[in-house]
């Protein structure tokens, strides 16, 4: 059995991450090339929407991404409010960045979509106006944390901020189903066979794969700084640079 709560100090968490980050980012690298290569090149032209579906590659998977990265901190925010774990409350800080990246990532591309499908940049429809309110989440508790000088009580507003936020994950997902919406329907559903060929589902997968694999990468990295920000008069920090 693996040993899962000896990883919960920063003590033991700061090599295993480090030793991490490297595999992740290559992992991100190959599965981006050979998702750009199935979705750039390899798929068909779309019958409707021509050359310029081909945009999805990209917006559906950081979407995707903006709000399974939101429920992982709402994860990691249950978590250090329930056993006042520290590496659990900088888990969620080294996410929020790249949840919030995601999330712009998202607007911006489904921008991009819209104007020569739907002939506007912009419109108050209910899945776009949920998925700004995430942005706005994000940006919220990054500002949050940083206005409180002290860590534990900002550790403590966050997580109970990212808690109160995660009803918005249901409303963007559910928001096509809900109300009347420029946006389609799921093309993926857990439920159903994919509405789409199988090689434009197989180049969204593998944009996905990357998108979480780069999501972990970076949050390891952003995380070893905080480790080492709020550990650097710890005993074990000075050897585990000595050692390095």
């Amino acid at each position: 059995m693996i040993r899962w709560f000896h990883y919960a100090s920063p003590k033991t968490f700061y090599p295993l991450a480090g030793k991490a980050i490297p595999w992740f980012t290559a992992a991100a690298v190959l599965l981006a090339a050979a998702g750009l290569y199935v979705g750039f090149l390899a798929a068909p032209e779309d019958a409707q929407q021509g050359q310029g579906y081909r945009i999805i590659f990209v917006h559906v998977p950081v979407s995707w991404m903006s709000m399974f990265v939101y429920l992982v901190m709402a994860f990691w925010a249950l978590i250090h409010l329930v056993f006042n774990s520290r590496l659990s409350a900088m888990m969620i800080a080294a996410l929020a960045p790249t949840g919030a990246l995601f999330t712009f990532l998202s607007l911006w591309t489904g921008a991009l979509w819209g104007k020569p499908m739907w002939g506007a940049w912009w419109v108050w429809d209910a899945r776009l106006t949920s998925e700004l309110i995430l942005l706005f989440l994000y940006a919220g508790y990054i500002a949050l944390k940083a206005a409180i000088d002290d860590p534990q009580r900002a550790d403590r507003a966050g997580s109970v901020l990212v808690l109160a936020g995660v009803v918005n994950i249901p409303i963007i997902y559910f928001s096509v189903q809900w109300w009347s919406t420029l946006h389609q329907g799921a093309s993926v559903s857990l439920t159903a066979a994919p509405s789409m060929a199988g090689i434009m589902l197989t180049g969204m997968l593998l944009m996905s794969l990357a998108a979480w694999m780069y999501c972990i990468a970076t949050a390891l990295a952003r995380l070893r700084c905080m480790v080492l920000e709020r550990e650097r008069h710890a005993a074990w920090i000075r050897e585990q640079w000595s050692s390095e």
